[in-house]
């Protein structure tokens, strides 16, 4: 929990990522996070939802879509050209709510080169 508190102080001191928060009430219920790209073939900056995170307790009650939208307009409002993002193939119910949110899934295929010992498995 240190390492990832610093690395996200960070990123947001430096402001190389933006938070977007969902509370009900005074709780925080929900969070995503972006992180800015650039594409030179469309010339125009994009970004990567990077984090998408409910509190289990306020799951299937649309969070998740508010926070996806959210994330759009934001996207929208920076004058960006997309969004992309990555879940695994065997996550259904991600999947699912990425599609009923009007995202579109390709046959790209991405590839990881782990480069540290901080690399997730």
């Amino acid at each position: 929990m240190p390492r990832a508190r610093e690395w996200l102080r960070s990123r947001l001191r430096f402001g190389e990522s933006t938070v977007l928060v969902a509370r009900r009430g005074g709780d925080m219920v929900g969070f995503v996070q972006l992180y800015p790209m650039y594409s030179s073939v469309r010339t125009a900056r994009t970004w990567i939802l990077n984090d998408l995170f409910v509190d289990p307790a306020a799951r299937r009650s649309g969070v998740a879509r508010a926070l996806l939208d959210a994330a759009a307009g934001f996207a929208r409002e920076d004058g960006a050209a997309a969004i992309s993002l990555e879940t695994a193939r065997d996550n259904a119910a991600a999947r699912a709510t990425y599609r009923a949110a009007g995202w579109q899934e390709d046959d790209t295929q991405w590839y990881s080169l782990r480069l540290d010992r901080h690399a997730l498995p």
